[in-house]
This record gives structure tokens, sequence and C-alpha cells, in this order.
């Protein structure tokens, strides 16, 4: 279903040397950049004049790019680097980058996710929760239930004695229209197990909260 296709991304072709190598389903992108220029014509724009020409193209590519999540298990991304390993203290990965769209208006949020778990016997390649992040914010969300689904998929396919995730972004949906509000952050938590116990969330927070000197 999907193709693989050698593209030069018309933005750097005065770079030598370079490609840039996507891939793309060519008849959903058809599809899409037909429906993106009639928008194109709606708002008043003249999608024949020359530098609107690739933009409905650009669109759907990006769109396709910024929710390929839906293509993706999580749950495979973990279970493909689990480790037997006796350690039964918390593992963090803090500032892990967060970009998403909101599924009301489809404008852009971001931020950074604190992802920690007590393992149970197992322990996870590193590289595996921001790839987990990444599924799940690469659809369309709202930051809430991309909290739980991250917190979720750690739990249920790992059984460590507990999960703790945080998550801190802005909203353009909130300070592009709208309240307009261009400071606003937007903080989530979900925990289970172990990080429900005060103590430990406690360290949890402290240690997300703490700078390396």
């Amino acid at each position: 279903m999907i193709n693989e296709n050698h593209v030069t991304d018309p933005d750097d072709d005065d770079i030598e040397g370079y490609t840039k190598i996507d891939r793309y389903n060519e008849s959903l992108i058809s599809n899409l950049s037909a429906h993106y220029k009639d928008v194109l014509g709606l708002i008043g724009e003249n999608p024949e004049r020359e530098g609107l020409l690739k933009t409905p193209e650009r669109i759907s590519k990006a769109l396709l790019y910024l929710t390929q999540g839906y293509e993706l298990d999580a749950k495979s991304i973990l279970t493909s680097a689990m480790f037997k390993e006796d350690y039964s203290q918390m593992v963090l990965v803090k500032d892990i980058e967060v970009y998403s769209m909101c599924e009301h208006h489809m404008l852009p949020f971001f931020g950074k996710a604190h992802v920690a778990y007590i393992p149970n016997g197992h322990v996870v390649g590193l590289s595996k929760i921001p790839r987990v992040v990444d599924v799940f914010a690469r659809r369309l969300q709202v930051q809430e239930r991309l909290t739980n689904e991250i917190r979720d998929c750690i739990q249920d396919t790992l059984n460590p004695m507990g999960v703790g995730v945080v998550i801190e972004c802005r909203h353009l949906c909130m300070s592009m229209r709208g309240v307009q509000k261009q400071n606003s952050v937007t903080t989530t938590s979900a925990f289970t197990g172990g990080f429900l116990s005060e103590k430990t969330r406690t360290e949890f927070l402290n240690l997300i909260s703490a700078r390396l000197s």
C-alpha cells in the first residue's frame, strides 16, 4: 500500500547533493491534494498562482507525516527491546519533545513529556520510550488522552511496578485563536502502581524539575 518514492524537497534544491527520501501512498496524496486545492480556493486564494501550485501536495505530505502514528504499533516497539534485568528502582526519561495536533482545530500543540517506570524483572531500551511518545503524539489528539495512552501502553506491555507520565504543552489553538493566551502551559499527569504513592510520586516530580549541574 505504501510506495517508496525518492523525492527532492523543493525547499532544499539549493543544497548540493541533498536528496530527501519519503514514503507516501501516491493515490492518497493525490486525493488529499485535490481537496486542499479546493480549500485554498474557498478561503479566497488562487491555487494556480506560482507560490501555491505545489502547496496542496506539500500539505498532504505534511499531514501524513504528522499523523503517521496511526500506522505504528507502540507495543511492538517496546517488545522489540525488552531485557531481563534485576533492577527495581525508578527509570526516568525526561524532556522528551512532543509535537502533536489538537483534534478539535487541527492546530499544533507541543512541549515535553516525562516518562518513568519501576521495572518488574524487565527493562526496555531507553530510546523506545520516546518512540512510544511519538507513536501516540503523531495522531489527532487531546493532551489528556495522549498522557493516558502512553501510561497504559507501558503498563500493559512491560508490566512494571508502576508508571508515571507528565506532559507539559503549549497549544496553538489557545494562543493563535480563541482566548489568545500566548504564555499558557497545560500540564497533565497519569500514574499507576507505585507512582500512586505520595513518596514515589514526589520523587518523580522532583527529578523532572531538577537540572543537571
